[in-house]
């Protein structure tokens, strides 16, 4: 069984034990579980679509386990005039909540 959840504007098929990377929201202290209740479709492990919600299903979740934060790849950026000797660099990590799809519930 699979199921496509939409967090943070992206749309992710996830599978149970599936490991993801989530954007950086804030998190209750001591709190284990994250549940994603935007649940565009679930799906059969042969591919076909069991059910689609317009626009979300609704009585739909995931569950899932956190394991810690991440913190993505370096990103650089480069500003540069020609003849102006401007030249600026700048530097961004972008830091995500890695998950463990634990549970897809109907």
């Amino acid at each position: 069984m699979y199921a496509i959840i939409e967090d943070s504007g992206t749309q992710i098929m996830v599978r149970k034990d599936d490991v993801i990377d989530v954007d950086l929201r804030k998190i209750p202290e001591g709190s284990k579980t994250l549940t994603f209740d935007k649940v565009l479709a679930i799906g059969k492990e042969d591919g076909t679509v069991a059910s689609i919600g317009v626009p979300y299903l609704s009585n739909a979740s995931v569950t899932a386990e956190i394991i810690g934060l991440k913190r993505g790849a370096k990103t650089t950026l480069n500003k540069y005039s020609r003849r102006k000797g401007y030249r600026k660099q700048q530097g961004h990590r972008q830091s995500y909540v890695q998950v463990k799809i634990s549970d897809i519930a109907q």
